[in-house]
């Protein structure tokens, strides 16, 4: 018994998944690109989101409003996309306390989104290859992604790897990365001396973007 208490215990003492971080910076100039558009599919795109704390995690997703990513002799431009954020579904708990968290977390102390409903990213460059994939978590990466993330009216410039195919007509994107919520004024709970009330700074989040070229 003291084992299997010791193990779950253990199981329950979360670090921020491990993931390259996404730094943030000035938000960046975004130039205009040309090329075909291929329009995301927002029943096949998504989301996923996982914060931590002392005592364990929570994770969920969100849905995109509307994307789009330009392609020019094959390679990848720019793009941009729009999450909803009123679509924030957590998925880790039953549905009263889903729906607890939901509301605490679309609520000022988060994403505050009675004000700002919605959340964008959009591509200010693209990098073939990742230089020294030593360095990456995400191995099988193919693209370096910089663009300007937008959450709660403030726009920060991140830069992360990304996995990029294209296949008859289509592009799917996917990238895992790291963020400090708190470079977007997301700071409740950000306080080491609250002890297993702590809310790591750290958010994860996995991005799976479909596309389909537009005839």
């Amino acid at each position: 018994m003291t084992i299997l208490s010791g193990t779950i215990l253990l199981a329950s003492c979360q670090d921020a998944p491990k993931a390259d971080n996404a730094e943030a910076s000035e938000a960046q100039e975004t130039e205009q690109v040309t090329g075909t558009d291929y329009v995301a599919d927002v029943n096949q795109s998504k989301v996923e989101w996982v914060g931590t704390k002392p005592v364990g995690q929570h994770h969920g997703t969100f849905s995109l409003q509307n994307g789009t990513l330009i392609v020019s002799d094959n390679m990848l431009q720019g793009g941009n996309f729009t999450i909803d954020i009123k679509s924030l579904a957590p998925d880790d708990q039953n549905d009263e306390y889903n729906a607890k968290l939901q509301g605490h977390l679309l609520s000022p102390d988060f994403f505050d989104a009675e004000n700002h409903p919605t959340g964008t990213f959009e591509i200010t460059n693209v990098t073939e290859g990742t230089g020294d994939t030593n360095a990456l978590v995400m191995k099988d990466a193919t693209h370096m992604i910089t663009g300007n993330l937008t959450l709660k009216g403030i726009t920060k410039s991140i830069t992360f790897p990304a996995k990029v195919d294209m296949n008859n007509g289509n592009v799917t994107a996917d990238a895992n990365f790291n963020i400090d919520r708190t470079q977007w004024e997301m700071v409740y709970g950000n306080d080491q001396s609250l002890g297993d009330k702590f809310i790591r700074p750290e958010v994860n989040l996995q991005v799976h973007l479909v596309a389909n070229q537009q005839m």
